[in-house]
């Protein structure tokens, strides 16, 4: 079956919110409760539309239909969706000044899943913040999304939880990685 990884446009927003929920509830739940996914979802794991406008949120496409999506940045904002961004300050970062670039928003839908999918969005993501002078990135993993970064070559810099609007709490990992041209395969 052919998966096509393609930029996300604005008509997609509805199928990544779709998609979103179905991952988290799924894919999650292993290392989740029920509660902690369901305060996640519209805040943590949410839609960042300006991941779409920046052109830097792609999503994976297999028999008509969105099966994964996830992205890159080059804002200062680690995680979270359009609610939880309102009164943030998303300025741009600069890959001169040696910031990091960002891995934002995975999620593959679960019939979908080891399939690949976050393989080949992670590699699209990767070579792009390349080709946009960055030489590090940074992300917070869930605990769910922590196995592919290190796979990566991403290591753990902190252990933390982000408190959720229904009072708990999501223990998740941000990580970071150094890479060249040559450190990258597309």
């Amino acid at each position: 079956m052919s998966i096509t990884i393609r930029l996300a446009q604005n008509n997609d927003i509805p199928y990544i919110a779709e998609l979103i929920p179905l991952s988290a509830r799924k894919l999650q739940a292993t290392y989740y409760s029920s509660a902690q996914i369901e305060g996640a979802l519209g805040t943590v794991f949410a839609v960042d539309s300006q991941l779409i406008i920046d052109g830097t949120y792609f999503v994976a496409e297999a028999c008509g239909q969105i099966v994964g999506c996830g992205g890159w940045s080059q804002r200062n904002t680690l995680f979270g969706g359009d609610r939880s961004l309102a009164d943030s300050q998303d300025i741009l970062l600069d890959p001169s000044q040696e910031e990091s670039a960002r891995i934002r928003a995975f999620f593959v839908h679960p019939d979908w899943s080891r399939r690949g999918i976050g393989t080949r969005i992670m590699q699209t993501c990767e070579y792009a913040a390349i080709q946009a002078g960055f030489k590090k990135i940074e992300l917070v993993a869930t605990l769910a999304g922590e196995p592919l970064y290190t796979a990566f070559a991403y290591h753990a810099l902190a252990r933390f939880e982000i408190p959720l609007p229904n009072g708990m709490q999501l223990p998740v990992v941000r990580m970071t990685k150094s890479f060249t041209k040559s450190t990258i395969s597309v």
